[in-house]
């Protein structure tokens, strides 16, 4: 009994200590918002009280492309393709709820119509009709989803490394005995947040080290992975109320969507992909392309899930390509 107790006691003493260590307090808005926002920034308000950061930037008679960043990432993520394309392009990229600078929202909204009325409002603010619409990941999703309840609204669209649509699960799990089960190291968060247990606990513990492992894995070990790197997704992940709109979004995930009928996709689209993608699996764009009937499918050897970070120069001469196809005379050379 009297080492059952020792053995006890010690557990005790352990989880005390290792919950004083991993404890982090939160950010406060003004502090995080004064570091990440730049001259480009701008805040409006949508009718159900969110305080939505975006920046439109590059150049203003150029065609428009609006951009839509991933799960847990920001509009930071689409910089480098700024600073490339904005000469001939007028970008808009924004922070969607629970995400960035825009953060936790009053309704508590997280889920995808929120995603697609925060697009919607957006570019409805900026006085847009018609765009090239893309996204990374989660973005991707988004891209998708908003092009089938506009199609007026949508030119193009570039699907970057995209979650897939809904079909594509049953697909892939058909054919898992087929795939490549050597997968390389995939960002521990996302399986963690699937767990109730660690959902219950993930507010007060201190991201740190998830953040390093999942960006480190994400972005495939890139060179690109800077501590100023790790520090953005880090700080703006512990920004006033940020976790707690995170730990919403995850708690109210839908895996259950009905199939797409892809023909009604009816605009040229754009596939890029990292073949060492630890996410979303290098078949889901073979699917993407199989599905859709304007599709351009472009696959990047040694690169993981951001193709637009990591290799930007690269990832954007193709952007600028597929693009000329679309808007050719009409681009501002």
């Amino acid at each position: 009994m009297k080492i059952i107790k020792i053995t006890v006691a010690s557990i005790v003493a352990i989880v005390l200590v290792a919950g004083i260590f991993l404890f982090k307090g939160e950010l406060a808005p003004k502090e995080v918002d004064a570091k990440y926002t730049s001259d480009t920034s701008q805040f409006f308000t949508m009718r159900n009280g969110a305080r939505i950061h975006f920046r439109d930037e590059g150049n203003p008679n150029g065609p428009a492309v609006v951009l839509v960043h991933g799960s847990n990432a920001s509009l930071h993520t689409w910089e480098p393709w700024v600073e490339i394309l904005g000469e001939s392009y007028r970008i808009i990229t924004m922070d969607l709820p629970a995400h960035g600078l825009t953060g936790a929202v009053p309704d508590q909204r997280y889920g995808s119509p929120a995603q697609l009325r925060t697009v919607d409002a957006v570019v409805r603010h900026l006085g847009l009709d018609k765009f090239t619409l893309g996204g990374n990941s989660m973005g991707g999703g988004v891209t998708w989803r908003y092009t089938l309840a506009h199609p007026e609204k949508v030119e193009a669209m570039l699907l970057i490394d995209s979650s897939g649509l809904p079909q594509f699960r049953q697909q892939l799990e058909a054919k898992a005995n087929q795939l490549d089960q050597d997968k390389k190291e995939a960002p521990v968060f996302f399986s963690l947040m699937r767990k109730p247990w660690f959902r219950a606990i993930a507010r007060y513990t201190d991201p740190y080290w998830l953040t390093k492992q999942g960006v480190s894995s994400a972005y495939n070990h890139s060179p690109v992975v800077t501590e100023e790197l790790i520090q953005r997704y880090y700080e703006l992940a512990l920004r006033s109320g940020s976790r707690d709109a995170t730990l919403s979004r995850f708690s109210n995930y839908n895996s259950t969507e009905d199939a797409v009928d892809s023909t009604k996709f009816n605009v040229p689209a754009l596939i890029m992909w990292g073949r060492d993608d630890s996410l979303i699996s290098v078949d889901v764009a073979m699917l993407f392309d199989a599905a859709l009937a304007q599709s351009t499918l472009i696959i990047y050897d040694k690169v993981g899930h951001m193709p637009m970070e990591e290799i930007p120069n690269r990832s954007a001469e193709d952007v600028s390509t597929f693009l000329f196809e679309v808007y050719g005379a009409n681009l501002p050379f």
